[in-house]
């Protein structure tokens, strides 16, 4: 398995634990840092993309290159999962359009979960999540949505193996400490109805994560049980 990170607080968190719960190898990169990206997605059994600050479309090289590795994954039928900036990725390999939300999504939300959807999600026809994005998706020609929300339409979408998430299930109480901590300034100025503080996003941690994970554990092994395991390339680090 092949994990893209571009925010030192924007890991794989919970994603990784279900990973290694049904023992995936798993390497991970920093394509914003200068790690040199695979040519091909042959060598993994399937690509998950995280969050980044960035939008896709500053038209950075390592932006491009993940396009290129995604278009790759999609055309060899590799499992891809997008987290919002990931998602978005995947959107646009996938030819579909993003844009800038109507208004900043930053904080918890409950999420309604399609009919379609519930079974990937243990049957829930709402989730408890986490947002940070102020840009969003159209779902992609032959994909399904699979959440949305009151403040941003289009939360998910799946189109056969590959998944986009315009939220975070991967969040842990350290990672969500941590983004606060960097955000500290956006959160002051991007204030308004839709942006909790960092004192709501911080509250009741325990209580949320724990909500969260159920349905992040059922959406994520899921997604893990489509996935082939080849040989692991030999160019990158282990996580």
């Amino acid at each position: 398995m092949l994990i893209l990170q571009h925010e030192a607080a924007q890991g794989p968190g919970y994603l990784l634990q279900c990973l290694r719960d049904r023992d995936v190898p798993v390497h991970l990169l920093r394509p914003d840092l200068g790690d040199t990206l695979p040519r091909n997605a042959s060598a993994f059994s399937g690509l998950v993309i995280l969050g980044s600050d960035h939008s896709v479309h500053d038209g950075l090289p390592w932006i491009r290159a993940e396009q290129a590795l995604l278009i790759d994954a999609l055309r060899l039928s590799r499992p891809v999962l997008g987290h919002c900036f990931g998602a978005q990725q995947l959107a646009r390999a996938m030819g579909a359009g993003v844009a800038r939300n109507p208004r900043p999504d930053i904080g918890w939300r409950e999420l309604w979960i399609t009919p379609a959807a519930r079974a990937c999600f243990g049957g829930r026809d709402r989730l408890l999540s986490f947002n940070w994005h102020y840009d969003s998706f159209q779902i992609p020609a032959g994909a399904s949505r699979t959440l949305f929300g009151a403040n941003c339409l289009n939360k998910g979408f799946a189109l056969g193996p590959h998944l986009g998430l315009q939220s975070h299930l991967e969040v842990t109480e350290h990672s969500l400490r941590d983004w606060c901590v960097h955000g500290r300034e956006e959160l002051r100025q991007a204030r308004g109805l839709t942006v909790q503080t960092e004192a709501e996003i911080l509250a009741a941690l325990p209580e949320r994560l724990a909500q969260l994970r159920v349905a992040a554990a059922s959406l994520y092994h899921h997604w893990i049980g489509q996935l082939d395991r080849p040989p692991a390339f030999g160019g990158v680090r282990a996580a």
